[in-house]
């Protein structure tokens, strides 16, 4: 069995390929592919010496031909594009976030003519295949890359299931070692999109808990998102939001933290990111990554927290752990549950069958399916779904042909981008720069972070 990760150069290649090796999977080569032959160079000295044969190639091609599973690690533009798309906003008078928002437009795209030809020659090159994206903006990738792969492209994302694990211990649960295996602890219900969704149920042995964790307010105070969204919102929604939702509930203080911090999270990894590939192309690689990666992983969503991170959300890993789990499950291990982003069928009535949500699925190697929701979807989460997953439908349209009419009503009527004038400003600028990666690359210019 085979794998290609593309963006193989990318910083955090090294968890993804330490989670695959610690789930056991029995992999036989592992091929990096990237666009800078200076970062797969420091990858695979990252990684020298663990685990199965490393192959690098600059080649798309090349790194799919015949593999057995795809992950998609792109950043297309790279962290300077990051960078771009944060300050635009910011400089518009709106939320510059790297995924949501005006930042997750303008990032769009650019990966969205990307990833729609590397799903096109996935399907050529390795059509069996099974393709887990961890490229953001995750939900809108993922839905690009359906369009040509069906369900055998699913995406991945931590900030859910640890919203799970986080709320399993506050209401009493052991939620265990492992991020990947929480829902085996719990029944949980868990609706949205990528970025953008609720915990609405948490069933241990037939009761669900979480209605006793909404009404304590101490225990909510004890884990993160708790204390972002304050014991009395949490209360009134009667769910627990993902933390990425603070970004809509509390927009002016946000951006006012935003603006307080002085530089973007993209301008804190981008330099962080320089210097480690500019000493590890020396010596001593491995060290250097692993003491970088941890200074990236504490100061995480540093500019709306209060204090630092929780020491068991650091141990038990992130996206990687959850890609590996999937990963298993589709090649023949033990069938799982997890949240994911698949095509959403009839889980949420109000939405398109091809729309990808993010929901529990079960897992088998027959693909991932989407679980029944325990409870019916409010007006208010569907309202706010249906929004964004229109101007989500219409960038993707716009990323594909270049149409500034799709541009600009995905940016005019989002949510958090509440100004005309800055819409036209931020899609023009945007669709300038996915002209641009069109053109320079033919729609390959995937560089990873």
């Amino acid at each position: 069995m085979r794998a290609a990760v593309l963006g193989g150069g990318g910083f955090r290649v090294p968890l993804v390929h330490r989670a695959l090796i610690a789930r056991g999977l029995d992999l036989d080569e592992i091929v990096l592919q990237d666009t800078s032959p200076e970062r797969l160079d420091v990858m695979a000295e990252v990684l020298r010496g663990d685990g199965p044969p490393i192959r690098t190639t600059v080649d798309l091609d090349t790194a799919l031909d015949g593999v057995d599973l795809v992950f998609a690690a792109l950043r297309v533009g790279g962290l300077d594009g990051r960078v771009r798309d944060e300050r635009d906003a910011l400089a518009a008078g709106v939320i510059g976030q790297e995924t949501v928002g005006a930042g997750g437009l303008s990032s769009a795209l650019r990966v969205v003519p990307v990833v729609d030809h590397i799903a096109r020659r996935i399907a050529q090159l390795a059509p069996r295949a099974w393709t887990i994206s961890m490229t953001n903006p995750a939900g809108i990738v993922t839905e690009v890359m359906s369009r040509v792969l069906g369900g055998r492209v699913i995406g991945v994302c931590d900030s859910p299931i640890a919203l799970v694990r986080r709320a399993c211990a506050a209401a009493g649960v052991n939620p265990g070692t492992s991020l990947a295996a929480v829902t085996g602890r719990a029944e949980v219900d868990y609706v949205g999109l990528n970025h953008l969704g609720w915990l609405r149920a948490l069933v241990v042995d037939g009761v669900d808990r979480l209605p006793e964790l909404i009404a304590a307010p101490d225990r909510l105070a004890s884990f993160e998102e708790g204390r972002m969204f304050g014991s009395d919102l949490i209360a009134s929604l009667g769910t627990i939001p993902n933390e990425y939702l603070y970004w809509y509930y509390a927009r002016a203080e946000a951006h006012r933290a935003l603006l307080a911090a002085g530089r973007t999270r993209g301008e804190h990894v981008r330099d962080r990111q320089r210097e480690f590939y500019k000493r590890a192309a020396g010596a001593d690689a491995a060290r250097l990554w692993a003491a970088a990666n941890d200074e990236r992983n504490r100061s995480y969503l540093q500019e709306l927290r209060t204090g630092d991170r929780d020491e068991d959300d650091l141990a038990v890993g992130g996206y990687e752990t959850v890609a590996a789990a999937l990963a298993g499950a589709l090649t023949g291990g033990e069938p799982t549950e997890l949240i994911l982003n698949v095509r959403n069928g009839r889980t949420v009535s109000g939405l398109a069958i091809d729309a990808v949500i993010e929901t529990v699925c079960r897992v088998d190697r027959a693909g991932a399916t989407p679980l029944p929701l325990r409870n019916a979807v409010s007006a208010h989460e569907l309202g706010l779904m249906s929004l964004v997953k229109d101007c989500e439908r219409w960038i993707i349209q716009a990323g594909r042909t270049g149409d500034r009419r799709a541009a600009l009503r995905a940016f005019a009527l989002h949510p958090l981008v509440d100004s005309l004038e800055a819409a036209r400003a931020l899609a023009d600028r945007a669709l300038a720069r996915r002209d641009a990666v069109v053109t320079a690359a033919g729609a390959e210019n995937g560089i990873a972070d």
